[in-house]
């Protein structure tokens, strides 16, 4: 497997980043086939026997920056970011495959046929696009390049473990991560359940769990 580039001069891509849930440090990786700019945000030893916790969280700039509630991407990275830190070491891949691989501007093309009554599967392919169009050989590349071998992988979708495998990638289990829910994205979050293999506990997206501030 081609490993990315991660310096593009003298001065390394890589530097200590405090946070208000704990300081990680930071490492780009470049990837020379789509000229994006990946993350590898990580925390502690992961040089030990156990598999390291792993979160392959792809760029979604409305959850992530803007707090939409539209989707669970958000809390989501929070809640990754506060799992790496309760368990003392562990990595977050922020991949830039904004809107499942399709691109900010569609994604919010999409967004507006959700609006007209579509699911978020159905809106992308209108769009001729595909419903998922995310690889994860760059994720791997990453890893590889960290030096870590085998990763508990913390994701509701099965897809991402079984292409990181396909990869290289030891994936010794797979925990989900279920936060966020609220009215706004439960049939978002139902749709990946019902049509995109997404494994996520019925119980999870009961009225009774939603959170009462969305």
């Amino acid at each position: 497997m081609t490993p990315p580039v991660v310096e593009r001069n003298a001065i390394p891509s890589e530097a200590k980043l405090p946070t208000i849930r704990g300081e990680f440090n930071i490492r780009i990786f470049h990837e020379a086939e789509t000229g994006h700019d990946h993350v590898a945000l990580t925390l502690g030893d992961m040089s030990g026997p156990d598999p390291v916790l792993v979160r392959l969280h792809s760029e979604c700039l409305t959850g992530d920056a803007f707090g939409s509630t539209r989707c669970d991407c958000g809390p989501q990275l929070q809640a990754a970011m506060d799992a790496v830190v309760e368990r003392g070491y562990g990595c977050i891949l922020y991949l830039r495959q904004e809107g499942r691989g399709i691109g900010l501007h569609a994604k919010i093309q999409a967004y507006h046929l959700q609006d007209q009554g579509a699911d978020t599967l159905d809106a992308n392919l209108m769009l001729g696009l595909p419903g998922d169009g995310r690889d994860y050989k760059i994720a791997a590349s990453m890893l590889e390049a960290l030096g870590i071998p085998s990763i508990e992988l913390l994701s509701n979708n099965p897809d991402k473990a079984e292409q990181l495998i396909e990869y290289g990638i030891e994936v010794a289990s797979r925990t989900q991560l279920v936060v966020g829910v609220g009215r706004q994205n439960r049939f978002y979050l139902e749709t990946k359940v019902d049509r995109m293999g997404h494994t996520i506990d019925a119980n999870d997206l009961s009225e009774d769990r939603l959170d009462p501030e969305e």
